[in-house]
């Protein structure tokens, strides 16, 4: 049948599952959005305050549901709004494709209104991108872009469609999405002999899983592999929900910001067993003394990744979830007792916790998310900015679920979790969601508490509000003789009349009497709702290593004087 440019586009994303998009029209991409009013019965459009957002709300989209992330946005100013989402998904390995208008064909080049070459811009930061200039191409390029986005290691694709093209009429064929297959490569097998070899081997072995696992759904290959060898198991930030969190053996996260167990479990294992992680500098932070008295196996399916930060004993380079299984089927069933109760004993001694700085009324982060880990039952989905609130969300909530759990990690994006949190709840409409924030990422998408209340979607945007920029003060007390340059806010924001002015809830905690019914109310209110959370602006993230610090060496108390 014969199809104009945009309902080949809307066809193809059909055809490739996805029946929800983000975005926000503007001139070049008015053709689309006519074809999306003709299909508002077969693709749901949710339009966001900012294109950021919108990038976010896709990307959080994909996290939690394990489908791909599609945004759309006009040209120009529009699509450069995209970029940092784009950035964010793809330091993350999200599976998203972001859709793009353009100036005609003839006023490519031509410095036009509202053009940019947003494939140029986008190179460093996506896995690929096309610009169309033939209707012809439009729909195998649909298909070859979210090929691309989920094969092998997942990321961002971008397509820039001319408006012309959006508007030329072409002959459609439906066609079935090619399958995605990640062929393991030849000699394969013969890696993971050598690192069952060695597994075998170990009387201390030490697990440390990142986001791979998540975006392979091997979460329960892993839990039979920690069960399998057992073994303790630390995540990286991008990988709090591959493991179950109140499994015994779970230590929480291992890097800057990590469990004092987790650096003790690394120094003293024998060996230590990498999988779909790439060894950041928030978790390796000095790759000279990092797991230096140990042997390391890596599994990865990016070999650009295998050895580049750390170079690793032995490596196997393929799907996590093929080699987790293989590893499950060759694996015999041991048990470490003397190091699993040494892991016990420092859990026990280092278990992580917050001392009240001034009366013990106040309100301390950890009783929050402790608080709220309870009255959710550890299954709502949890986003968050980035900065103190990120860390402590990361240390004190318990994820029992797969992908229930959205954060930049590596790019470290202010203002993604609120679109994220749309996201998330378009896509898992039954789960409660929540996105944790401070002030300052706070003010950063503050915007799209009108997204939350023009699509009537009940997130709660939880704000700790301490009047600083808190992850940068505590650096500067650390580091720069206590000398807070710009990072107090003190903006004099009613956020109950800002929650009012918006159209949705508010809920305002300023002592520790009113954390659970507060948090209740918020949950069971059924409506957008901002809970402002009122902190003291030095309580800080512990354990903490300084940039470049040993692993094995955290700092486990901060004086205030």
């Amino acid at each position: 049948m014969q199809l104009n440019g945009s309902e080949i586009l809307l066809e193809c994303l059909l055809e490739q599952g996805a029946d929800t998009v983000f975005g926000y029209p503007g001139g070049a991409v008015l053709n689309i959005y006519d074809a999306l009013y003709k299909y508002q019965d077969r693709i749901t459009h949710i339009i966001t305050a900012h294109e950021q957002a919108a990038c976010h709300a896709a990307d959080g989209f994909a996290r939690t549901t394990g489908k791909t992330g599609v945004v759309i946005a006009t040209s120009g100013p529009g699509a450069t709004n995209l970029v940092t989402g784009i950035a964010t998904a793809n330091m993350d390995s999200v599976p998203l494709v972001a859709i793009t208008g353009n100036v005609g064909t003839s006023s490519l080049g031509l410095d036009s209104f509202q053009e940019v070459d947003i494939c140029g811009i986008t190179m460093p930061v996506t896995k690929h991108n096309f610009i169309v200039k033939d209707v012809r191409d439009l729909a195998d390029t649909i298909r070859e872009a979210f090929y691309i986005a989920n094969e092998g290691r997942q990321g961002p694709v971008l397509i820039d469609i001319p408006k012309d093209v959006t508007a030329a009429l072409c002959e459609y064929e439906k066609k079935t999405p090619k399958p995605i297959i990640n062929h393991n490569p030849a000699g394969i097998n013969d890696q993971i002999a050598r690192a069952v070899e060695l597994i075998k081997e170990s009387r201390r072995p030490f697990v440390y899983a990142g986001g791979g696992i998540v975006s392979c759904n091997a979460e329960g290959a892993l839990g039979e592999f920690v069960s399998r060898i057992d073994a303790p198991i630390a995540l990286s930030l991008m990988g709090q929900t591959a493991f179950y969190n109140k499994d015994p053996r779970f230590v929480g996260m291992l890097g800057m910001h990590g469990t004092k167990t987790a650096s003790l479990a690394l120094g003293e294992c024998d060996l230590m067993i990498v999988l779909g992680s790439r060894f950041s500098d928030r978790v390796a932070l000095n790759t000279k003394t990092f797991a230096k008295n140990t042997k390391v196996v890596h599994v990865e399916i990016d070999p650009a990744e295998i050895g580049k930060n750390v170079k690793p004993y032995c490596y196997v380079n393929g799907d996590l979830r093929y080699v987790l299984n293989k590893f499950n089927e060759m694996l015999p069933q041991v048990r470490h007792p003397e190091w699993i109760a040494q892991v016990a004993e420092w859990q026990k001694k280092y278990a992580l916790s917050m001392a009240p700085i001034h009366d013990v009324n106040e309100v301390l982060p950890d009783v929050v998310i402790r608080t709220l880990n309870h009255l959710t039952g550890a299954q709502a989905i949890i986003t968050t900015e980035v900065g103190q609130h990120q860390m402590w969300a990361a240390q004190f909530y318990d994820f029992t679920e797969p992908r229930t759990f959205a954060s930049s990690g590596g790019l470290g994006t202010m203002g993604y979790g609120l679109g994220a949190a749309i996201g998330a709840k378009v896509g898992n409409p039954d789960k409660t969601v929540v996105n944790i924030a401070g002030d300052g990422s706070f003010f950063m998408n503050c915007n799209e508490l009108s997204t939350l209340a023009k699509h009537n979607l009940p997130v709660i945007e939880l704000v700790f509000v301490n009047n600083v920029l808190g992850m940068v003060r505590q650096w500067q007390r650390l580091f720069y003789d206590k000398r807070f340059s710009q990072t107090t806010l003190d903006r004099g924001t009613d956020y109950m009349k800002l929650a009012e002015a918006f159209g949705i809830e508010g809920v305002r905690i300023t002592k520790r009497s009113e954390i659970e019914p507060g948090l209740k109310r918020a949950l069971e209110c059924g409506r957008p709702c901002l809970v402002e959370c009122v902190i003291d602006k030095d309580v800080n993230v512990l354990p903490m290593v300084p940039a470049g610090g040993d692993v094995l060496k955290p700092i486990m108390e901060m004086s205030l004087d």
